[in-house]
């Protein structure tokens, strides 16, 4: 229940507020206009720090769990930011809002999640005649360790290799990194 102020003017001011908070996107027209946030780039990706993570529809405890991440590590985009909430965008393209507290900066990507099957060659260096070192099947995590724009060095279960950057979700193309 919302009280409103007895006075008429203010009783209008607070339902005006009220009916803009229920808008679809209200709460991210602030986090757009800059005045609230990290300053850090957006979209960025981050990956998700706990096997639990709930996804609510709106910044806040009191908005309802919309999903739950089950998946440590798992990469995600941060689309916007309102305070300590991020939203985010998974590989499927699911969206929702976290607290900033269950994601880590800790870059991970998805092995072609797009792929029903098959296997993806991890090269011993950032050239696709180098000697594999390993087979990814889709939707495995790596840890991403660099990136040049064109390959990105991954790491999972013992396992380093060179991977086509064009080949995971988690980077951008093009992108240019290194731990």
């Amino acid at each position: 229940m919302i009280r409103l102020p007895r006075s008429r003017s203010g009783r209008i001011a607070a339902a005006l507020s009220a009916i803009a908070m229920l808008l679809p996107g209200a709460a991210g027209a602030a986090a757009e206009d800059g005045q609230r946030g990290t300053g850090l780039p957006l979209p960025r990706f981050v990956s998700l720090k706990s096997d639990d993570v709930n996804v609510r529809r709106g910044p806040g405890q009191e908005y309802g769990v919309v999903f739950t991440f089950v998946r440590e590590g798992l990469p995600v985009e941060i689309i916007q930011e309102f305070d300590n909430w991020r939203k985010i965008r998974d590989s499927e393209g699911a969206e929702g809002w976290v607290f900033h507290s269950l994601l880590t900066g800790v870059r991970t990507a998805l092995v072609s999640p797009w792929e029903a099957g098959g296997q993806i060659p991890a090269h011993q260096s950032a050239d696709a005649s180098a000697a594999i070192v390993a087979y990814l099947a889709p939707r495995v995590i790596t840890q991403v360790e660099e990136c040049t724009g064109m390959w990105c060095l991954v790491s999972v279960e013992g396992y380093e290799g060179w991977i086509e950057q064009s080949r995971l979700w988690g980077v951008y193309p093009n992108e240019q990194f290194s731990d």
